[in-house]
């Protein structure tokens, strides 16, 4: 675990993009497999380390994260990563997504090129073979799944054409991804024929169709989170 503890040794990065884009990366990889736990201190000379980078892309990276709520700098301790959401946190979550979602669903089904339309089939096709039974792999599997999962819904709010909107969309997925990498259950089959359908509207160029798709996804994708949380919330 990376808060206080040291480094486990080099993992060179890829030098494909911007240094602190892959540095972003690997930072957020570390939150969302629990490698960092909620709660716990970000030890950046650690991570430096690790990553086998020097601390500076590794601060930028904790303040582009704190920017979307994922850890939280406070005094004389530095970065923290963010705590769990509690049962009200997730509900304000949900009723949000609600809000901006299906507008960005229904604004994006009278802009969506073939190309688009074509990425959006192969995520779901991503997410339906992830989901298929791996007995070695399966939280391998399951990353894979919700990596799907946030590419397609970010691939609709960058289609909307309206950059604020897909800006708001992107920072609340965020929490999304965090709550299910640390509360699984099964849901993937069910979410990948609510893709499906939310796909099906899209292509049908129908406006108010995507919009009712997905926010018939998001409510019940809430009805599939919400207990878990409010059981954990019991103990």
């Amino acid at each position: 675990m990376f808060g206080d503890d040291e480094a486990r040794g080099p993992r060179p990065l890829p030098v494909r993009r911007a240094l602190v884009d892959d540095v972003y990366d690997a930072v957020l990889g570390l939150l969302m497999d629990r490698v960092i736990e909620p709660g716990a201190r970000v030890n950046i000379d650690a991570v430096a380390r690790d990553l086998d980078v020097s601390p500076t892309p590794v601060r930028e990276a904790l303040t582009r994260l704190e920017s979307e709520g994922l850890v939280v700098k406070r005094a004389l301790k530095g970065y923290v990563a963010a705590s769990l959401l509690d049962t009200a946190g997730l509900r304000d979550l949900y009723d949000m997504r609600e809000l901006l979602e299906p507008e960005a669903a229904r604004r994006a089904s009278v802009h969506l090129d073939e190309a688009t339309t074509a990425e959006l089939g192969e995520s779901v096709a991503q997410m339906r073979a992830a989901s298929a039974p791996d007995e070695d792999e399966s939280f391998r599997n399951y990353r894979r799944f919700i990596d799907e999962d946030l590419h397609f819904h970010h691939l609709i709010a960058e289609s909307a054409q309206s950059p604020l909107l897909a800006e708001a969309i992107v920072r609340l997925r965020a929490h999304m991804h965090l709550y299910r990498l640390n509360f699984r259950h099964d849901f993937e089959d069910d979410t990948v024929r609510e893709h499906e359908s939310i796909l099906e509207a899209l292509r049908g160029d129908d406006p108010e169709a995507a919009a009712a798709a997905m926010r018939t996804h998001i409510e019940q994708s809430y009805d599939r989170l919400g207990p878990a949380l409010a059981q954990r919330d019991d103990r």
